[in-house]
């Protein structure tokens, strides 16, 4: 099969309908990955079931997140456009946590810590696609006991639903042993639907903010945003303090969340309100994309990933991400825009 033709072709097509799905390529390993365009006439959103992927989300005739063109630029290119990263999203720290007596080893792969599930983590993986319909797609994943270090088989699914002007994520997941879970969407947001986010202008409902060590290891503390560039109390634009010394190269910073998120783009006039159950939202402005082993350059887009708190197995004062035989972990995520 010759899969740049067929991953050429029927992206195109799928994205000029909307309901069926297509083949969108083969992965080196020989799986198929498929695409699944949701439509509600407002809104059309693209899914991949490689990375349970949110490929693209056009609102009102601009696509506000950042995809890749070919499966070759996701499996190369990416870093983590639109995908769920899992099983652990964000940081745990060493590589390491104990988990009712046991110590368990993950994979490094940023630096000393173990980030997103590891490099064979969800966001790697493909998806199947479980239920489908014209507004709404279920991808669901299966993590067998041992990868990337983390214990219990786990079986997750996600729902993505368009209804009305919002873009609704449920994720469920049950566990046959005892581990820890955190799972997100990274998807890159610009409302603009190009360029850099510097002036979009964020507001973020949360007193306190999770102060990080120099390798990006929450030290613990809950710490007041008053008087610091990271107050979104009130909103600001992103360029006004992006730079400041104290955020170390940018936003990448998780808040404790007293409610919920809400970001403009003046230029084209969109707003997107971001609700959550979720307790914290990692904040982060695209600082390390250059735009040549990248797709997009530096602020190209803004990431909101809804999750618990990173290196949360090893705060004990933190929420507990653990989950045991017997209960459903359950999150919801909406995006609306208006």
């Amino acid at each position: 099969m010759n899969v740049e033709a067929t991953r050429d072709g029927d992206a195109a097509a799928a994205g000029n309908e909307a309901g069926p799905r297509r083949v969108f390529g083969i992965t080196p390993g020989g799986e198929e990955v498929e695409r699944h365009t949701l439509e509600n006439g407002r809104m059309r959103a693209s899914v991949l079931t490689y990375g349970a992927v949110l490929q693209s989300l056009e609102v009102s005739g601009v696509d506000v997140v950042l995809g890749c063109d070919t499966l070759d630029d996701y499996l190369t290119r990416s870093r983590y456009f639109g995908a769920v990263v899992g099983r652990y999203g964000n940081r745990i720290a060493g590589g390491r946590f104990t988990l009712d007596g046991v110590t368990h080893r993950l994979p490094l792969n940023n630096g000393p810590n173990s980030l997103h599930g590891g490099p064979g983590g969800f966001s790697q993986r493909v998806w199947r696609m479980a239920e489908v319909s014209p507004s709404a797609v279920t991808l669901t994943y299966v993590s067998p006991d041992g990868q990337e270090g983390y214990p219990g088989t786990l079986t997750v699914s996600l729902t993505y639903t368009l209804t009305g002007d919002a873009l609704r994520l449920d994720y469920r997941a049950t566990t046959d042993a005892p581990t820890v879970l955190n799972l997100t969407n990274h998807s890159y947001f610009n409302l603009a639907g190009g360029g850099d986010v510097l002036d979009h202008v964020v507001r973020i409902d949360a007193a306190r903010y999770l102060p990080v060590d120099a390798t990006q290891i929450p030290t613990g503390e809950l710490a007041p945003v008053a008087g610091t560039p990271f107050d979104f109390t009130v909103p600001h634009r992103i360029g006004d303090r992006v730079g400041d010394p104290l955020l170390g190269g940018g936003y990448d910073h998780c808040y404790a969340l007293d409610g919920g998120i809400e970001v403009t783009d003046p230029a084209s006039g969109l707003t997107m309100e971001v609700t959550t159950t979720e307790p914290g939202v990692q904040f982060y402005t695209a600082n390390l994309l250059d735009g040549v082993a990248t797709p997009y350059g530096r602020h190209a887009g803004l990431c909101l990933e809804t999750q618990h708190f990173p290196d949360s197995p090893n705060k004990e004062h933190f929420p507990s991400t653990v989950l045991r035989p017997g209960e459903e972990f359950a999150s919801t995520t909406v995006y609306r825009f208006r």
